[in-house]
């Protein structure tokens, strides 16, 4: 398989969570404190999902023994 696909899919959800966690600090510094969790929440989102397609792009690199 292609690993342009892994490679600007990672990049993309990474800045989405980068982007969401500026958002949080934001909103943080504003005073709207009940919606910091869940941005925060879903930043972490965003790097969890971005290093699972990294090591689902790792896996599929490798021979399968079968």
């Amino acid at each position: 398989m292609n690993k342009v696909p892994f490679a600007s899919l990672t990049a993309v959800i990474a800045a989405l969570g980068t982007a969401l966690a500026f958002l949080t600090l934001q909103l943080r510094s504003h005073g709207y404190e009940p919606y910091v969790e869940s941005v925060a929440t879903a930043s972490i989102v965003m790097y969890v999902t971005a290093a699972l397609i990294v090591v689902t792009w790792v896996r599929d690199g490798r021979r399968h023994s079968n």
